[in-house]
C-alpha cells in the first residue's frame, strides 16, 4: 500500500495497550494522578492562564492507557463540545487512510479531480494533498480578509463548496517540490472522499462513524458539511475532550483498537513521517510533529487546541481552549514538560 520511501527510517515503536487496562470504548478506565508538585505546577498553569493568555477549557492526561488527570474551566465540561479548528486534519487523514486500505483510493496516482485533467495539474498525487506538497497557491491567513484564501473559503464565496474553492487555485510550484500548508487542500482532499464515498454528506457521515468513530468509541463527533455535502475537514469537527484523546489513543496504539485495525499500522508511521522540517516546525501527512523532538506527534489546531502523542512515554495529553498564537508558547512548555514527567 505505502512506498518504502514515503515513511521515515528509525521512527519510535508505538506501545501497545497493558493487557490489564481495558480499552476505552465505553468508558475511561481511570488512573492515580501523580503526586508531584512539578506536575502540579505544569497543570495548574496550563488550567489557570494569565487573562492576556486566554483560557483553557479542558486538560487531559492519558498515560499507559488510562485517564489520569481531567480538569474543565470556564464553563465547560466533560460533555461539553470543543472546535478541533484544524486537528480535524487528522482525521481526514485517517478517512483517508481507511479507504486507502480498502482499494478505494490510490495514494499514488493523480488525484482525481476533474478541474485538473487538462492542465499540469493533473500531475498532483493524493500523497502530495497530504503532505501539502501540491504546488497549489493557497493564503493560509488567519486575519487579513483581502489577503487570505482560507477566510473566503470558510466564510464567503466558497462556503458553499469548500473543495471546489480549494480546487480552482492555480499551481505555482511543481507537485512535490514545495512544501506550503494550506486549509483548502484538506477540502480538496474531502471532496475526493465524498465522491468516492457516495451518498452525499449523509453517506459521508454514515462511513465515518461506522469505520472510525463508533468502533473506537467516540459518540460526539459532530462534523460540519458545505452545500455541497463535503466534510469541511480543514476546520469543522467538534466533539467532546474524551472524544478527542480516544482518537489520539487510535494513533498511539498505532491504528488498532481492541483488536480491531482501523487504519493500518504504516498509515500512522506515514502521518508521522516528516515531509518539511525546520526549528520552527515539522510537517508529516496531515500531522504535526515537534522540531526538537519529532518522535512526538500531534493533532493540532486555531487557538492552541492540541492532541499529542508521546510515544516513549505512552501517553496522550489533550489541550482545548483559546490562545491566540503569538501567545501560545509558554502553554506549549508546560504541556512539554508535563510530558517529560509522565
Amino acid at each position: 500500500m505505502l512506498k518504502p520511501h514515503s515513511i521515515a527510517a528509525n521512527l519510535p515503536p508505538l506501545p501497545q495497550q497493558p493487557a490489564d487496562v481495558p480499552w476505552p470504548t465505553e468508558h475511561w478506565p481511570r488512573g492515580e494522578t501523580p503526586d508531584d508538585p512539578e506536575f502540579a505546577a505544569h497543570t495548574d498553569a496550563i488550567c489557570n492562564l494569565d487573562p492576556d493568555r486566554g483560557v483553557t477549557y479542558a486538560l487531559l492526561v492519558i498515560a499507559n492507557g488510562a485517564l489520569i488527570f481531567e480538569h474543565y474551566g470556564h464553563g465547560a465540561s466533560a460533555f461539553y463540545l470543543q472546535y478541533s479548528w484544524s486537528m480535524a486534519k487528522s482525521v481526514t487523514q485517517a478517512l483517508t487512510g481507511i479507504l486507502v486500505r480498502q482499494g478505494r483510493l490510490d495514494l499514488y496516482a493523480p488525484a482525481p479531480v476533474p478541474e485538473w485533467a487538462n492542465d499540469a495539474r493533473r500531475e498532483i498525487t493524493l500523497d502530495q494533498l497530504l503532505r501539502m506538497s501540491s504546488g497549489l497557491a493557497f493564503n493560509e491567513d488567519y486575519v487579513d480578509g483581502q489577503q487570505s484564501d482560507v477566510i473566503p473559503m470558510l466564510q464567503f464565496d466558497g462556503r458553499h463548496d469548500t473543495g471546489t474553492f480549494a480546487a480552482a487555485k492555480p499551481l505555482v510550484y511543481a507537485p512535490g517540490s514545495h512544501w506550503s500548508y494550506a486549509s483548502g487542500t484538506t477540502n480538496i482532499i474531502c471532496r475526493i472522499l465524498k465522491e468516492t464515498i457516495g451518498g452525499g454528506a449523509s453517506g459521508m457521515l454514515r462511513f465515518m462513524n461506522d469505520e472510525l468513530f463508533e468502533p473506537i468509541g467516540v459518540r460526539s463527533a459532530t462534523p460540519k458539511f458545505d452545500t455541497s455535502g463535503t466534510f469541511i475537514g480543514s476546520s469543522f469537527l467538534l466533539a467532546t475532550p474524551q472524544d478527542f484523546a480516544r482518537f489520539g489513543l487510535l494513533y498511539l496504539r498505532g491504528g488498532t483498537w481492541d483488536g480491531r485495525e482501523i487504519v493500518p499500522a504504516d498509515w500512522v508511521d506515514y502521518a508521522r513521517s516528516p515531509t518539511h522540517h525546520s526549528e520552527l516546525e515539522c510537517y508529516g501527512a496531515h500531522w504535526w510533529m515537534r522540531p526538537q523532538r519529532p518522535d512526538w506527534f500531534y493533532a493540532g489546531g486555531y487557538d492552541g487546541q492540541r492532541i499529542l502523542c508521546v510515544p516513549e512515554k505512552d501517553a496522550v495529553i489533550v489541550r482545548l481552549g483559546r490562545t491566540p498564537v503569538e501567545k501560545i508558547e509558554p502553554v506549549w512548555e508546560h504541556l512539554h514538560a508535563l510530558a517529560e514527567l509522565l
